[in-house]
């Protein structure tokens, strides 16, 4: 998929940051302002999705293997685009998503201290998108114990204990961070890297603002 009609928008960063709040909150000031928006998410934006994520956020943390993980993230990624990503754009919907393939970057490489090659995981890119990328990447950043505390705090409140990834240590989350940080350095154009520390209302400002001026628009909230 190469022509594309809509736009592109990922969120991104660490545990606790905030994205899935923040993509709800952007896509209403979206639709308010007119502009046809869908949000999703990965791993689990498709129906196929939805059990890959069971797999991939639950139970134990050492089930399987920065390669396997990274061929599951891809799998979901390629259902990801063809059935709901490029049809949505080709339509001139806007499409935000919490995650994309920056995830499997720093989850699978950065996080596990690169255990698995960056060639692989280019290749893995190439087969299943192409030259394909977000028009924008939000990069919510914030210390990750803070992060840590609050996701596992919200996940005391889930049925379904999605904390596979948050039973890991302090030194892969940390690698996270970094690796995010390092990916936003290599690429400011589609990049925005934004201060997740702060209340709700004020993080979905920054992000209105970086929006509007990224896309020449005059975006506000009622």
């Amino acid at each position: 998929m190469t022509d594309r009609k809509g736009v592109f928008i990922t969120l991104e960063g660490g545990e606790g940051t905030g994205k899935s709040t923040q993509l709800k909150l952007l896509s209403q000031t979206l639709t308010e302002a007119g502009i046809a928006n869908i949000t999703t998410k990965e791993p689990g934006g498709t129906e196929i999705g939805q059990e890959l994520r069971r797999i991939l956020v639950t139970g134990d943390k050492d089930k399987c293997d920065a390669v396997a993980e990274a061929l599951l993230y891809y799998a979901d990624r390629r259902i990801h685009l063809t059935t709901k990503i490029w049809p949505a754009l080709e339509k001139g919907c806007w499409v935000l998503s919490d995650r994309f393939a920056d995830s499997t970057v720093a989850y699978q490489y950065y996080g596990y201290n690169k255990r698995i090659s960056q060639e692989m995981l280019d290749d893995l890119y190439r087969m299943s998108v192409g030259k394909f990328k977000p028009d924008m990447t939000i990069l919510l950043d914030i210390d990750p114990r803070i992060g840590l505390e609050r996701s596992l705090k919200k996940a005391q409140g889930m049925s379904v204990k999605e904390t596979r990834h948050e039973s890991r240590g302090i030194e892969f989350h940390n690698n996270l961070r970094a690796g995010y940080l390092e990916m936003a350095a290599r690429e400011p154009e589609r990049f925005v890297v934004l201060n997740a520390d702060k209340s709700i209302e004020d993080l979905h400002k920054d992000i209105v603002k970086n929006v509007s001026e990224r896309f020449g628009l005059s975006l506000c909230r009622k």
